[in-house]
């Protein structure tokens, strides 16, 4: 006889099993690994809220402290591999296969374990791909997360920082997982309840705030003149032509640059309420000066960024707010404004090959790509038009019938020829695919593909790749703005002449720009010291990044 309720009754085991250890739902954190031997079983499918930037670390710590002879062979299912923990239970055999998206500080280190054996690689998602999964065929058994703070219901407050806890915890609570909440403290009444008590098991009191990454903030001391050029090419080439007002920006020193190019040299092209007024985006310091100067009108944050609070209270008709004035972020339902409400996204890689495929993956670092492959890609099943999307459609496909051409994101990709270390941006062949070889992976981890790639952007001018017409165009166009690299040198220059007269290659004097102007005065800021001065006080900076 089939028995339909068996997960709702191992449900209740663990439950009366981590009830040994709890008052109430609340869990000391010296009883944190003995509770976890109750509730977890060997196998189990775990979610440890490593997010972008929040992470349940002392979670983290006390599962990598469990008796590896009680709980092993872990599946787990986590957005960030970031902590030095979240690699450790697989060095101790507790944890074996691994679903992930992101995993920038320990990148070398999964890299090592990969080829060494310690971790069964499950896939490199996207964070929209690892959610969906959740609730289709990667449901955790336990969902560990974090929290601000919780009452003695288990009411949960999230603060600005949400991120990804509402998605963990909606896949594994309604599936009958159980969900523990590291917090900080337990009050006695929350600002707003952002995760309801009735779907929070247990409670850790962790007397101390999460980690938070400050993922984010760049220094405007640190943007190169060869980065101011490539912003102006970006803003004079794309968002002026194409009318670009809903976009995501990647991290990194290059979209730095143009945020905090908006107030002066955007401002010189009169672009003003024309480009950059709708943003899917994390509070980036460097957009401070953009919003002072009411370049920008809405925000909607994927998680939030150490020491913008106060800012974003201050500003709540920029960004999402709750009734308490702190940021409301969501990581899930951002990437999907990102991937379909949104004209743009520009971004930085490390590895650009001649098809236009790139990648964050070298042969020793496996870093992952987080929401990247959601925000650069084209979305198939979007309906709504905009002019940005109708023109790169047309661009694309000139010939085909206007009502029913369908549109195209722009998906750029920005950065200079010679990145850290004078290593080549642009290479023959991506060493994700040489990963992929050793570790006889079924699927390259590529960050974004080449057929979603529309335009390339130097220090040598931007590739249109909308308007190729067949592969060696394409190819062309690509060498012609690698300047001095290995595949720069091998372009035909030709093929190159031809294809900068019809527009697909744009160099700087093609657009007005004088490479020598492109000058590190033009920035609104150049130093994070003169943000908080742009924010009235307000941005409060790690202390890391102060140098006053």
């Amino acid at each position: 006889m089939k028995i339909w309720n068996a997960q709702k009754t191992t449900l209740a085991e663990r439950l009366a099993d981590g009830r040994r250890y709890a008052s109430g739902k609340t869990i000391e954190v010296v009883d944190l690994p003995n509770f976890l031997e109750a509730v977890i079983r060997p196998a189990d499918r775990v979610c440890l809220e490593g997010d972008n930037q929040k992470q349940a670390d002392v979670l983290a710590a006390a599962l990598a402290d469990v008796d590896p002879a009680k709980i092993h062979d872990l599946h787990m299912v986590q957005s960030g591999v970031v902590l030095p923990e979240h690699l450790d239970v697989f060095e101790k055999g507790i944890a074996r296969r691994l679903d992930y998206s992101y995993s920038g500080p320990q990148a070398a280190r999964v890299a090592r374990l990969l080829f060494g054996g310690k971790i069964e690689l499950g896939a490199v998602h996207t964070y929209l791909e690892l959610f969906a999964r959740y609730f289709v065929d990667l449901t955790p058994n336990v969902a560990l997360i974090a929290a601000v703070c919780a009452d003695r219901d288990g009411n949960l407050y999230t603060g600005p920082n949400t991120e990804d806890t509402p998605t963990v915890v909606e896949a594994t609570t309604f599936k009958s997982g159980i969900v523990v909440a590291q917090v900080a403290e337990i009050v006695d009444r929350l600002p707003r309840v952002d995760i309801p008590g009735d779907q929070v098991h247990f409670v850790v009191e962790a007397k101390k705030p999460f980690y938070v990454e400050p993922l984010f903030t760049r220094d405007p001391a640190a943007i190169t003149e060869a980065q101011v050029l490539t912003a102006m090419l970006a803003i004079k080439g794309l968002y002026a032509p194409y009318g670009i007002r809903r976009l995501n920006h990647g991290i990194g020193f290059s979209t730095a640059a143009i945020e905090l190019l908006l107030p002066t040299y955007g401002e010189k092209l009169g672009l003003k309420g024309s480009v950059c007024t709708h943003w899917a985006l994390n509070p980036h310091p460097a957009l401070i000066p953009a919003i002072e100067s009411g370049w920008v009108e809405q925000i909607h944050s994927f998680g939030s960024e150490v020491g913008m609070d106060d800012y974003i209270r201050a500003r709540s008709d920029i960004y999402f707010t709750g009734p308490d004035g702190s940021l409301r972020s969501n990581r899930a339902f951002c990437q999907v404004a990102g991937l379909y409400a949104c004209d743009m996204f520009i971004g930085s890689t490390l590895q650009i090959d001649l098809q236009g495929n790139s990648s964050t993956v070298t042969t020793s670092r496996v870093a992952g790509f987080g929401g990247a492959p959601n925000m650069g890609s084209d979305a198939r099943g979007r309906r709504h038009p905009s002019a940005p999307w109708l023109q790169a459609g047309k661009e694309a496909d000139p010939d085909g019938p206007p009502p029913l051409r369908r549109g195209r994101k722009l998906v750029v990709q920005i950065g200079e020829t010679f990145g850290d270390k004078n290593i080549p941006l642009f290479v023959e062949k991506l060493d994700a695919l040489t990963l992929a070889e050793k570790l006889n992976l079924e699927l390259a981890p590529l960050m974004i593909y080449a057929d979603d790639v529309t335009h390339i952007v130097t220090e040598e001018g931007i590739a249109n790749l909308l308007l190729c017409r067949d592969k060696d165009e394409r190819e062309q166009a690509i060498r012609s703005v690698a300047g001095y690299t290995d595949v720069g040198r091998g372009r035909d220059e030709k093929m190159v002449r031809r294809l900068r007269e019809r527009g697909v290659i744009r160099r700087p004097e093609d657009l007005g720009i004088d490479p020598l102007d492109a000058d590190r005065s033009l920035l609104a800021a150049r130093s994070i010291k003169d943000l908080v001065r742009w924010s009235g006080g307000l941005y409060a900076p790690p202390s890391k990044f102060r140098n006053w």
